[in-house]
């Protein structure tokens, strides 16, 4: 959708490289989300290790930075706004 969109995407494979606890907070400041509602709760580890346990935003991304697996995505960023790509559609928001 953004290379049709004459938009060449700049890709950080997130596993490879997670992202630190301040690049997380800034993330989630972009969004304009909680933490927790970067998670994906339908992976595993989540089920298996935090589905019962009440957490603080700073527990969150000390969670997502350690397991990165657990973020939501595709996120795009654009300056100091940022989208989950999920629906795909979201991602208009930003081009």
């Amino acid at each position: 959708m953004l290379q049709e969109n004459g938009i060449e995407p700049d890709i950080r494979l997130y596993v490879d490289e997670p992202p630190t606890q301040k690049e997380l907070t800034e993330l989630i400041k972009k969004l304009g989300i909680k933490a927790e509602q970067l998670v994906r709760k339908k992976e595993k580890l989540y089920k298996e290790e935090y589905a019962d346990k009440k957490m603080t935003q700073r527990d969150w991304i000390q969670a997502l930075s350690k397991n990165p697996i657990l973020i939501e995505r595709p996120i795009l960023i654009k300056g100091d706004k940022a989208v989950l790509g999920r629906p795909p559609e979201n991602v208009l928001e930003l081009i």
